[in-house]
């Protein structure tokens, strides 16, 4: 007869404990306040008489201080632990973005957008180390999906009520309650039970500073790519929107969160089960299509089509890929690996942005996206390439 005292083990472990849950909320507030700012930064730089290529470099140098400070974010959460860490970057992130209310000087706005980028890297490498440590690892895949939500939901609100806000109210009023969401976050994230540090048994290796997690490398790489094409949106598409004369830009954002959300709730699950390869093609095939239809634009059922298959796609491709990078690193390496991820995601997001910037001067809007499209197909090969790759290792391990 089955001894059937054990049966708790045999349920799946939990995800939704008490500290996943304040670290989801802190990540939602902390994103609101940084995707309020997304669509209205451009126009708060065309205010201070910027042109697209200046747009380029504000979004590109917060992209960068955040690549930059990204390994000494993963050095830290090793050594420091995942609170310092975490909390400092709150703080800077805060400080910088309430100094955005009293800019006037597009030099002081790029020296406070690298600010604010010190502030995001830490941050960002620190709260997807966190999560990783909560969510139990055979459900990482579906745990780091559910983590995603909260920055997804927070995208479904942020770019759609900055606009709706700056419509009726100042820059600077906008940018003080941008900064008070960061203080939610602030608070939310002091009342997390954190990690204690996994000291490495190589103190050597421990007091080593490497800016790179060398296992991380090959989804960082394709997310790389992906993000690349990130730059085009969160830079341009408003005022290309606004160019073709095609309203709801609002809605953009909307339908691209909405189903970034739905993708959530059943791709970290399929990783989990069938791993990358049923997840990062049909992803990728997704993003390329929306890159087509907004190199067109038509319309704005057109860009809502858009909206959704980007979301389908990214929401898919993303926590795939960071699972995948954590997966592979060393328990007292997944801090590392976490910021060598989102080095690649600011790296793309950088580059694209100051590249989309050079395209939109020399050439028009719509060549954003064409150029966004053949970066996905970038990916797709070097994909294609790295799985060849591995099952030929793999069946020459068997001779």
């Amino acid at each position: 007869m089955k001894d059937l005292s054990n049966t708790k083990t045999l349920r799946p472990d939990k995800i939704w404990s008490r500290d996943f849950v304040l670290i989801c909320l802190a990540n939602f507030f902390i994103f609101l306040g940084f995707q309020m700012t997304l669509p209205t930064l451009p126009l708060f730089v065309k205010e201070l008489g910027g042109s697209d290529q200046m747009i380029g470099v504000i979004v590109g140098s917060f992209t960068f201080t955040a690549l930059i400070f990204r390994p000494y974010a993963g050095h830290a959460l090793e050594t420091k632990g995942r609170r310092f860490v975490y909390m400092l970057g709150i703080g800077i992130f805060v400080i910088s973005l309430g100094s955005f209310a009293f800019i006037t000087t597009m030099t002081l706005l790029i020296l406070m957008r690298m600010t604010q980028g010190i502030g995001f890297g830490l941050a960002s490498t620190a709260t997807g180390t966190i999560a990783t440590d909560l969510i139990p690892p055979s459900r990482r895949g579906e745990g780091m999906g559910y983590f995603g939500l909260s920055g997804n939901i927070a995208l479904a609100l942020g770019p759609t009520l900055g606009l709706a806000l700056v419509g009726n109210i100042s820059f600077k009023s906008l940018f003080l309650i941008c900064a008070a969401t960061g203080v939610a976050a602030f608070f939310l994230a002091s009342l997390v039970r954190y990690k204690k540090v996994e000291q490495s048994p190589n103190k050597a290796a421990t007091l080593k500073f490497d800016i790179f997690e060398k296992t991380a490398i090959q989804p960082a790489l394709l997310l790389f790519f992906i993000t690349f094409t990130f730059g085009g949106i969160a830079s341009f598409l408003p005022l290309y929107a606004a160019e073709k004369g095609v309203p709801g830009i609002e809605g953009y954002f909307l339908v691209y969160a909405l189903f970034l959300m739905i993708s959530r709730l059943f791709a970290g699950k399929i990783y989990d089960q069938k791993g990358h390869v049923a997840v990062f093609l049909p992803g990728t095939v997704l993003i390329f299509g929306a890159m087509l239809l907004l190199s067109w634009l038509p319309s704005t059922s057109i860009m809502l089509i858009a909206a959704a298959i980007y979301g389908l796609g990214f929401g898919s491709v993303q926590p795939a890929l960071q699972a995948w990078a954590v997966d592979q690193a060393p328990s007292n390496r997944k801090g590392m690996a976490n910021a060598t991820f989102f080095s690649f995601f600011d790296l793309g997001v950088g580059l694209g942005a100051i590249i989309f910037g050079q395209i939109a001067f020399m050439f028009d809007y719509s060549v954003i996206y064409l150029t966004a499209a053949g970066s996905v197909i970038i990916s797709m090969v070097i994909y294609i390439f790295l799985l060849v790759k591995a099952r030929q290792r793999s069946s020459m391990s068997d001779v």
